[in-house]
């Protein structure tokens, strides 16, 4: 890269083009000056899984560095891109690679912030899988780091992009249904290990020799490497969802998609309550087996408050809102004063307004841009188009209002939330959930 300082410049520049995107306030056209025609180096954290998945995504940009704990997770990614430099510590790589533009970060949950952190604080653009970060105070760093480097970034809920979704929250913003002050967010997930009835593992396997199972941990607290069986871990390559340490549980997995539609369409901002309906399996380690929980969102402007239901485990809404509908493992339902808006989708990527012969003839003027798919979304940004929509400003909103239900389920209780000070306002004890303590050698400062 001959001009590094131009260029960063150059991309800080075209994530300011498109603020107040997300929110509507503006709808810039996707432009990508002459310089944008240069290719930007990406590093990929986390290349093995959906992080494969992930680099193809970018793969028209030049991919120079790859960063797995796991040898054998990542070796596809490794094979294919072979001019890549291959790193298993991503703390290394920051140091090593000092022409960089940005990062896509594909790691568990308990190390999006660790990495994406260090890449805002140089100036890199980032783009991040859901949720955002593990805990709430993390969303709100990213947050704040990604405002003050004026860098492009984008979190991987790719439904966002999705025509059916945008035309979805046009047409609740444009009055279909009316006003809305009670909706439904359900999935079938957990499909891993939740709500254990004992402890943590307490005994000690043999780390395979393609895994850096110190690095995996990162920030987390260090345990053991265990396995069920021989060659199955507890905790690997998917399990770790359901694990505090860890993952964000069927919650913290799916609601960033599965609720994107009813957040963009609603303008919700934070909620001020949440409440634990019903929840089985609760426990200190993992996540429960099922839970209902109910979020409040208070009025924004004209527009009412909100009754937000979140089902997960098989729970679903109660049978007289979905009589006549096949209500599938995921989807969302907006009940309105004239009609609601169902989506039988884990993205919202799909709609239907009912009752269906009532809104056959209903037309409204699409005001939210379409994308030009979900990674080029992003990579324009890079280049100076507008921000991506679901950039962290959204992005860290959605993820906080999300994370808030665990912070209820961990405590095992109803949470007051006071959002401009994220602080719990009605039990002490459920504050410790909101960061988490950080191993040492590891920061958010780095």
């Amino acid at each position: 890269m001959k001009h590094p300082s131009t260029r960063r410049d150059f991309i800080k520049t075209g994530a300011l083009a498109g603020a107040g995107f997300w929110l509507g306030t503006s709808t810039p056209l996707y432009s990508v000056p002459k310089s944008a025609n240069e290719k930007l180096n990406i590093a990929v954290i986390g290349c093995g899984g959906k992080g494969h998945s992930d680099a193809r995504g970018v793969s028209s940009e030049n991919i120079v560095a790859l960063c797995d704990v796991d040898e054998r997770r990542g070796a596809q990614a490794f094979k294919d891109y072979p001019k890549a430099k291959k790193y298993h510590d991503f703390r290394v790589l920051f140091d090593k690679e000092k022409n960089l533009d940005a990062v896509v970060v594909s790691t568990p949950d308990h190390t999006h912030a660790a990495a994406t952190a260090m890449a805002l604080r140089r100036g890199m653009g980032a783009y991040t899988q859901k949720p955002l970060t593990h805990s709430i105070e993390e969303a709100r760093i990213l947050r704040d780091l990604a405002r003050k480097h004026k860098v492009a970034t984008q979190m991987g809920n790719q439904g966002t992009s999705m025509t059916g979704l945008r035309r979805g929250a046009d047409a609740i913003r444009a009055g279909a249904i009316g006003e809305v002050k009670e909706v439904h967010v359900w999935t079938n997930r957990p499909v891993w290990p939740q709500g254990i009835k004992t402890k943590r593992p307490e005994h000690t396997s043999k780390v395979p020799s393609t895994l850096k199972w110190d690095l995996w941990l990162g920030p987390a607290q260090w345990r053991p490497y265990a396995e069920k069986k021989a060659g199955q871990s507890v905790y690997l390559p998917f399990d770790w969802r359901g694990w505090w340490d860890y993952g964000t549980g069927a919650l913290g997995d799916m609601a960033c998609h599965t609720a994107n539609l009813v957040f963009m369409a609603l303008e919700l901002t934070y909620p001020t309550k949440c409440e634990i309906i019903r929840a089985e399996g609760l426990n200190p380690e993992t996540a429960p087996d099922k839970s209902t929980l109910l979020l409040h969102f208070p009025a924004r402007g004209n527009k009412p408050p909100v009754k937000f239901y979140w089902y997960d485990g098989g729970h679903k809404p109660p049978a007289n809102l979905t009589e006549g509908l096949n209500i599938p493992n995921s989807g969302s339902l907006m009940v309105g004063e004239k009609g609601n808006l169902y989506s039988p989708n884990d993205y919202g990527a799909r709609y239907e307004l009912l009752p269906k012969d009532k809104f056959k003839d209903f037309k409204f003027e699409p005001k939210i841009p379409r994308s030009p798919g979900h990674y080029r979304e992003w990579l324009n940004a890079l280049k100076g188009g507008p921000a991506a929509l679901s950039n962290f400003d959204y992005a860290s909103q959605l993820t906080e209002s999300i994370l808030i239900g665990n912070v209820a389920l961990r405590a095992g209780s109803t949470i007051e939330w006071d959002a401009k000070n994220m602080k719990v306002t009605n039990n002490p004890n459920a504050q410790q959930y909101v960061m988490r303590d950080y191993r040492k050698g590891w920061s958010l400062n780095m």
